[in-house]
């Protein structure tokens, strides 16, 4: 029996020579991420496999990760926990800031109204005391004039002595040329008059002699009717003896008086204050 014939298949002439191609990885390679918390630690591993001509089992490689430790969570719980105080704090600031900010405005309210009253209350008792000043003055005068009238209120009548002719006029003038000068109580001239010094002041310019007061000028001379008056005779207002105020008639239902502290020296009707009664003493 014959032995079957092998083949002969040619060969190339580099078949002999080993292949220089690397190894093909396989078509297709997996990367697994694995997380997993062990022991406290956060780790990832990446496994890859390849499939090449030489191995036939997979790499393996493992990436760790720092992980949110137990110390870690507290210092985030710790941060949040401060940014919220800080924050409360801040909001408690600026409450308190606005509070003061409003005290301090009603304190500086307060205290301009109270400057004002208390400004208002100091005008107030200043008027007050110089009232009651000038209240005090006046008695005090009255009280002087009246103990000097009793001494005097004797001879008053004697010391009027007999005018010269023109003496009438004489007194009107003096008097008219006062008009516009101050009421000042106790004072004699000559820019200032209280009532009865200007009264005694005109008729010295003729060399009549009045008493200072006018309680005691009241007692001078002759009693004069009001119906009957002359130019020249002196008015009085209050009782004979104690009169408060004086004044000299001019004529035409008018007198001169030196009338009080807001009117000076003036020129007024008797119609609009009557006198009490009237002395003649020219």
């Amino acid at each position: 029996m014959k032995e079957p014939l092998v083949p002969v298949v040619p060969m190339s002439h580099t078949a002999h020579i080993r292949s220089h191609r690397k190894p093909r990885r396989s078509a297709t390679s997996s990367i697994a991420l694995r997380a997993g918390v062990a022991g406290g630690v956060l780790s990832m591993a990446a496994a890859g496999a390849s499939a090449s001509a030489s191995a036939a089992e997979p790499v393996t490689q493992t990436i760790e990760l720092p992980t949110l430790t137990a110390d870690m969570s507290a210092q985030v719980a710790q941060s949040a926990a401060a940014t919220q105080q800080a924050a409360a704090n801040y909001e408690l600031r600026a409450e308190r800031d606005a509070a003061a900010a409003k005290a301090a405005a009603e304190a500086k309210k307060d205290l301009a109204e109270a400057k004002k009253k208390a400004e208002a209350k100091k005008k107030a008792a200043e008027a007050a005391r110089k009232a009651a000043a000038e209240r005090a003055a006046r008695s005090a005068e009255r009280a002087t004039l009246s103990t000097a009238s009793a001494s005097a209120s004797a001879s008053a009548s004697t010391s009027v002595s007999a005018p010269s002719s023109g003496s009438v006029a004489t007194v009107i003038a003096f008097l008219k040329a006062q008009v516009g000068d101050a009421y000042v109580m106790g004072a004699t001239g000559p820019n200032a008059w209280d009532c009865s010094s200007l009264v005694q002041a005109a008729y010295k310019q003729v060399g009549v002699d009045l008493p200072r007061v006018s309680q005691d000028q009241s007692m001078a001379g002759t009693d004069v009717s009001l119906s009957n008056l002359q130019v020249g005779d002196i008015l009085y207002w209050g009782g004979k003896g104690s009169a408060y105020h004086v004044g000299v008639y001019i004529g035409d239902g008018q007198y001169l008086d030196a009338a009080n502290p807001s009117k000076g020296v003036v020129i007024q009707d008797l119609s609009g204050y009557p006198a009490d009664g009237a002395v003649r003493v020219l």
